[in-house]
C-alpha cells in the first residue's frame, strides 16, 4: 500500500474551498474528473456509510471517518456496490479494504492550502497522479471564480 499526496494553493478562504468540495452543485462539477455522470453528494456526517456512484450505478462504498467543518474530511474504503448491491469481501476488495482518502484545509492570509492524501495499491498510482491534479485545479478554479 502506498500513500499519494497532492496539494494546491487556492486564493480563497477555507470556508469557500470547503463549500466547493462538499456542496452538491460544486461537488458534482469537480468530482466528475473521477466519475463522469456521477450525481449528488453523499451524506457526509461523521460515521456515515456512503456510496460514490457513477452513471452505471457502480462504485466505491466508503465511510466518513473524520469530519471537522472547514478543516478536514476523511474517508475509509469498505467495499463496492453494483446496482445497489453491496460487496465487502472478494479478492480485489481485500486489497483495498481499509484504504483512506483525506482532505485537509489550512488557511493563511486568505490563501487556502488544500492537501489530499490517498492510500492505495500501486496499480492505481498512474490513475491518481493523473486525476487528482485535474480535480484540484478544478476545485481551485471553482473557489476562485465563484
Amino acid at each position: 500500500m502506498e500513500t499519494y499526496k497532492f496539494n494546491i494553493n487556492i486564493n480563497a478562504p477555507k470556508q469557500k474551498v470547503w463549500d466547493v468540495l462538499w456542496e452538491e452543485a460544486m461537488y458534482s462539477q469537480w468530482s466528475s474528473v473521477f466519475n463522469e455522470g456521477a450525481d449528488g453528494v453523499p451524506d457526509l456526517k461523521e460515521g456515515s456509510k456512503l456510496l460514490f456512484l457513477d452513471a452505471d450505478n457502480h462504485d466505491l462504498m466508503s465511510k466518513v471517518g473524520t469530519r471537522i467543518e472547514n478543516s478536514q474530511m476523511t474517508f475509509k474504503y469498505l467495499g463496492e456496490a453494483v446496482s445497489g448491491v453491496e460487496y465487502t469481501a472478494n479478492q480485489e476488495i481485500e486489497q483495498w479494504k481499509g484504504t483512506t482518502e483525506s482532505f485537509t484545509l489550512n488557511e493563511n492570509n486568505g490563501v487556502t492550502e488544500l492537501k489530499v492524501e490517498v492510500s492505495a495499491t500501486d496499480e492505481y498510482k498512474d490513475y491518481f497522479h493523473t486525476v487528482f491534479p485535474k480535480a484540484l485545479k478544478m476545485v481551485k478554479q471553482l473557489a476562485e471564480e465563484s
